[in-house]
């Protein structure tokens, strides 16, 4: 039996979809389709149990294992199971489920498991005509599905840590007992908020892993300082969507940049960042600048649509991730962030990047 969450079955479900409308749509900033711009697929590549298989898109839709051709089924076919798979996943409540109607077609077409083989960021392997360079492209995508819980762009880990130097106050071991006792709903920001009262100023220093600092300063020279006042801000205030953080940033501008002519120096850089997270940066690996997933991003709507983000198209892209993001709070406890400790005689304080889509 075949089981998996509502973002997996999203996956089969796009493959579906998109084999059915025989065309990506692309999407704007709003996770609206942009008229009149489509770009027609010509054949989706999938590895299933280490074997390559290609849907290839005719008249009907040909599955291709090596050169041959194994069988034909109609479009239609693919539109109906599309239809149907959408509504049981938007019906389920389970946090895992499975979806018995449709495992035989499955199998039928050589589709055995919920996520294609993959090691990288591509979810889906697209072949397409881009009709302005009359080129065929191969394009992998990753999938994010605002059918399920919101998923996040950038994962929170030991490696998501940044240290900040508390100055300016001493706090006896008694303090600091009291201050990381507080478990209120906001505990980090009250425990931030402890240490305000007492004079304390927090002072970034450094990420937790270089590895991730290095990543941060091949995008941007800067990226650290600005990550670190957006995490800052993050915790010690209610804002929390990336627009708003940024728009803090801007207005503090904590790096003294020259705005007399109005450079959108926070705003720019953190869309440099968004996109090299989305199509591959990890904070534990060393980044090359070279995309894992080539196309950009497919985004399966709650109404069943699938819009299309394009690397092609990096200004929609940019601005979709931008717009449609967030910070938010991880667990403290298992990434070791959010208390006060002392280190060779200093003060010291972690906070934790984890970066969610909205819903």
């Amino acid at each position: 039996m075949i089981t998996g969450n509502k973002g997996e079955w999203s996956e089969v479900y796009t493959l579906f979809k998109l084999l059915g409308d025989k065309q990506l749509f692309l999407g704007n900033k709003e996770i609206e389709k942009l008229e009149g711009v489509v770009y027609p697929i010509l054949r989706i590549l999938r590895t299933e149990n280490k074997s390559d298989f290609e849907y290839s898109i005719k008249d009907e839709i040909i599955l291709i294992s090596g050169e041959e051709e194994v069988l034909k089924i109609k479009i239609s076919e693919f539109k109906e199971k599309a239809d149907f798979l959408l509504k049981k996943i938007k019906e389920n409540k389970e946090r895992t489920f499975s979806i018995p109607q449709i495992e035989e077609f499955m199998r039928s077409i050589n589709c055995m498991s919920l996520k294609a083989g993959s090691t990288s960021k591509t979810d889906i392997t697209i072949v397409v005509h881009d009709q302005r360079t009359n080129q065929q492209p191969t394009l992998g995508f990753s999938i994010k599905s605002q059918l399920g819980s919101p998923s996040t762009l950038l994962n929170a880990g030991k490696t998501t840590n940044f240290i900040f130097k508390i100055s300016n106050t001493t706090l006896s071991k008694l303090e600091i007992e009291e201050i990381n006792s507080i478990s209120s709903r906001s505990k980090i920001m009250d425990r931030i908020n402890a240490v305000l009262k007492l004079n304390g100023q927090f002072d970034f220093i450094k990420t937790e892993k270089q590895i991730f600092s290095n990543n941060l300063i091949l995008i941007d020279s800067r990226l650290p300082e600005i990550l670190s006042q957006i995490v800052y801000d993050f915790y010690s205030s209610k804002k929390s969507s990336i627009i708003d953080l940024v728009e803090e940033a801007k207005t503090k501008n904590p790096l003294k940049f020259d705005v007399s002519s109005e450079h959108n120096f926070y705003e720019y850089k953190i869309k440099r960042f968004l996109t090299d997270v989305a199509l591959g940066m990890m904070p534990s690996k060393v980044w090359t600048g070279q995309y894992d997933a080539t196309g950009g991003y497919l985004i399966v709507k709650e109404n069943g649509d699938v819009l299309c983000y394009h690397i092609y198209n990096r200004n929609e892209f940019e601005n979709y991730l931008f717009n449609n993001t967030k910070l938010d709070t991880a667990s403290s406890s298992r990434h070791d962030f959010g208390t006060v400790y002392k280190e060779k005689g200093e003060l010291y304080f972690k906070l934790n990047l984890q970066i969610r889509f909205l819903k």
